[in-house]
């Protein structure tokens, strides 16, 4: 494994920010980790990658302790946290050589130029930090982590104020590098996590509330299967309730309904039955599947009422 998160705690003040989780990344997976605000997913990055101690469990990189042997695990580690850290006064080039350093880079300079071709900071690495736009600063700070070339990235909201175009690019980067390097990430952009990861981990107050792959948890969660039916003809609400398995009808426009149920192919044979007798014309009949926006808000008990 190459993140382990042990039974993991964190206190703040007495109380608990990160509660108990326990999860794992292997090499060459890409993790979306998830959770509103405040419930613990920037904490038990910057547990991870030696910037807070614990107050219980463990974790470990690449087999090692996080608190045991830290700066083992920083050597493995490129870390971007939310909160980006740049020194303002610097050139893209004189900051990248200023972390290679701390990192003992050998070759510093052809490195450099790699991570910078890498990340698509070339047409600005000429401007000093505090010339660039927040999408340039991200991608500096994405350069930095990666350029001591490391096993794991840990990445909190790396596509944080890039525009619809860099987060596409930033996003084939995350990809590519998913391909052999272990890749754990947060984000509030949950097309994102769905255009990127096969798994995501979710906490929610602390605590972990899930960790699977996306098809197993749109499966685990789907208790209630939508269909989608359009009909040429108007009908009433009534016939379509009657129907077996059926627990919930709703009218979305005319000769437009949404039906629940908990068996989809048995309640659209019964629909495709009724259209031969009736002679109904049907425009629409389709199951649709949870978003993960909408699993994510059942999770983590987020209604429209308190957003």
């Amino acid at each position: 494994m190459s993140i382990e998160v042990k039974d993991l705690t964190k206190l703040y003040d007495g109380q608990t920010a990160v509660d108990a989780i326990s999860f794992s990344v292997d090499k060459g997976e890409i993790v979306g980790f998830l959770g509103p605000n405040g419930a613990g997913k920037s904490t038990t990055m910057k547990i991870l990658t030696g910037y807070l101690g614990q107050d219980g469990g463990e974790a470990i990189v690449c087999g090692i302790s996080v608190s045991k042997e830290p700066l083992e695990t920083k050597k493995r580690i490129g870390y971007l946290p939310e909160a980006n850290p740049l020194y303002p006064d610097m050139y893209v080039r004189e900051y990248l050589e200023f972390i290679a350093d701390i990192h003992h880079i050998a070759d510093k300079k052809s490195r450099i130029e790699e991570v910078i071709a890498l990340v698509g900071l070339t047409v600005e690495s000429n401007k000093q930090l505090s010339q660039l736009s927040k999408g340039y600063k991200q991608r500096v700070g994405l350069a930095a982590a990666l350029v001591h070339d490391p096993e794991v990235l840990i990445l909190d909201e790396p596509t944080s104020g890039l525009d619809p175009n860099q987060i596409i690019e930033i996003r084939e980067v995350i990809r590519q590098l998913g391909k052999n390097k272990t890749v754990l990430f947060s984000s509030h952009i949950l097309q994102e996590v769905e255009a990127l990861c096969d798994r995501v981990v979710i906490i929610n107050r602390g605590k972990l509330v899930a960790d699977s792959q996306l098809s197993q948890l749109r499966s685990q969660n789907s208790r209630q299967n939508i269909i989608r039916l359009a009909l040429r003809e108007t009908i009433e609400k009534s016939t379509l309730e009657r129907l077996t398995s059926v627990s919930k009808v709703t009218a979305i426009g005319t000769g437009e309904w949404e039906i629940q149920t908990e068996k989809p192919d048995d309640v659209k044979k019964q629909l495709l039955e009724l259209a031969l007798q009736n002679n109904w014309n049907i425009l629409t009949l389709q199951s649709q599947n949870q978003s993960l926006e909408e699993i994510f808000r059942s999770l983590t008990n987020i209604t429209s009422s308190n957003q």
